[in-house]
């Protein structure tokens, strides 16, 4: 057993873990080459996620053991999702491929020496400890030839646990993750099949023979970065916005413009982000908005599909015009760019992966968000009731830290709300956090705000 310290501000405690071992699925599984969709295998989509979930304490379970109760309901939830116990193989053209094999996913069990009180501020992210709930095991950041999913159970000293996952992001995105999850904690109450049966059906999201690209994908355009790239000194905070703080922007557009709280919470990031960065105003800057496809297809995407079924358009202005314009104007381009998003748009993004070498989205002076909160993580019940925490451990997506994911979150004060971590250099951070305070506590009620922000140097 491999034992580790670790601290969060002030607090110190040791993580002891047991040797990693393989998981496979419960019964035999087809042995079968099954290749990704054009969506699937794209280059930003090749990096694993770090996802987590906190349970506290349950009277009820006091007898079962987090670790075997989620240990064997996995076995069982790979016997429905075996693509998963496989590894990815990389034909010709890049074309990634699940190789069946039913080796199985790699499993962590921990114990740490910490209770769930005393880690604080520590269960939001960005998880300053998330290196000790989640051990990487040499070799598994690789993208083919490695475990698909990484899990580690830790045991707290008061009787909750931590799961943490590493997911390959390949093999599916948020509602899929959902449905993953949901089937894995519906076994673990009991059940002998999940309620949604996973469909794999990634040819629905293949390239057209011949490929045509029809749609403006600006996400993907190549642009010259005019000033040296570092992420040198960089950290990453966690910042709250409760109901007060969405009425808070809105009060900022006219009455009359339609928009949603994810307009308005994206529309107010990208101004903040923008004006801490210090880009001139004459340079161009991206939004990338996350939309899932699945609802744009007629007929729809079939229920239990679970590979990646979205792209990323992206709203594109100049800095100038997006922090001297009112807020309206950032809120409209938002709005106007998730329309964008159609049978045909996501069609051309498949085309063009196989056109240009599955290439890499724009990353220059781009922010790309995700709307995870929709799914709300904390839902999913391994017996031990709602997660205290369920989502993204970090900002960033591989090496790309310009991501942001909406989680579903309550505040100290038992608030619902949203939760979101941002990456930036640490005097940027500070412009940010300036920034971002004064847009939600403006004339109109100058104490409402409950934004909140935790801080973790990388």
């Amino acid at each position: 057993m491999a034992s580790s310290s670790s601290s969060s501000s002030s607090l110190k405690f040791t993580v002891r873990r047991c040797q990693p071992q393989l998981v496979p699925p419960a019964i035999p599984t087809p042995h079968e080459v099954k290749p990704l969709s054009d969506i699937d295998d794209q280059d930003g989509l090749r990096v694993h996620l770090p996802m987590i979930h906190i349970y506290k304490k349950q009277a009820s379970m006091a007898e079962k053991d987090p670790v075997q109760v989620i240990r064997q309901a996995l076995s069982q939830t790979l016997v429905f999702y075996y693509p998963f116990a496989g590894r990815l193989r990389e034909g010709p053209n890049r074309k990634l491929m699940v190789d069946c094999t039913g080796e199985g996913v790699m499993f962590i069990e921990a114990d740490a020496d910490v209770t769930f009180d005393q880690l604080g501020d520590s269960l939001q992210p960005p998880f300053p400890c998330f290196h000790e709930l989640l051990y990487y095991v040499p070799a598994t950041q690789q993208i083919t030839n490695t475990p698909l999913l990484l899990v580690q159970v830790t045991r707290l000293k008061c009787g909750g646990f931590i799961l943490a996952i590493g997911l390959n992001h390949t093999m599916c995105d948020g509602p899929g993750y959902q449905q993953f999850m949901s089937a894995w904690a519906e076994m673990a109450r009991g059940a002998t099949k999940p309620s949604i049966a996973p469909v794999w059906r990634r040819e629905l999201l293949m390239a057209r023979d011949p490929p045509r690209i029809k749609c403006n994908h600006r996400e993907f355009e190549q642009v010259r970065d005019t000033l040296p790239s570092s992420n040198q000194n960089m950290v990453q905070r966690s910042f709250f916005f409760g109901p007060l703080d969405i009425a808070a922007l809105r009060r900022l557009i006219p009455q009359h413009q339609h928009c949603t709280t994810f307009d308005l919470i994206t529309a107010c990031l990208w101004r903040c982000r923008t004006k801490a960065l210090q880009i001139e105003a004459d340079e161009d800057v991206r939004m990338m908005c996350i939309v899932n496809g699945r609802g744009r297809f007629n007929p729809p995407l079939p229920v239990g599909y679970y590979g990646n079924a979205f792209a990323y358009p992206a709203a594109v202005t100049t800095a100038g015009k997006l922090c001297r314009n009112p807020f309206g104007y950032a809120v409209e381009l938002i709005n106007k760019v998730k329309g964008e998003m159609t049978e045909e748009y996501l069609q051309s993004v498949a085309d063009l992966m196989v056109m240009k070498g599955r290439c890499l989205f724009t990353t220059v002076r781009s922010y790309i968000v995700s709307h995870l909160a929709r799914f709300n993580l904390r839902q999913v019940d391994f017996g031990w009731g709602e997660a205290v925490y369920g989502g993204v451990a970090q900002a960033g997506v591989g090496r790309f830290l310009g991501v942001s994911y909406f989680c579903s979150a309550k505040n100290g004060n038992g608030e619902e709300g949203i939760i979101f971590p941002i990456c930036l250099p640490a005097e940027a951070m500070e412009r940010f956090a300036q920034e971002f305070n004064h847009m939600l506590c403006n004339k109109s009620q100058p104490q409402t705000s409950s934004a909140t922000f935790i801080m973790s140097t990388l």
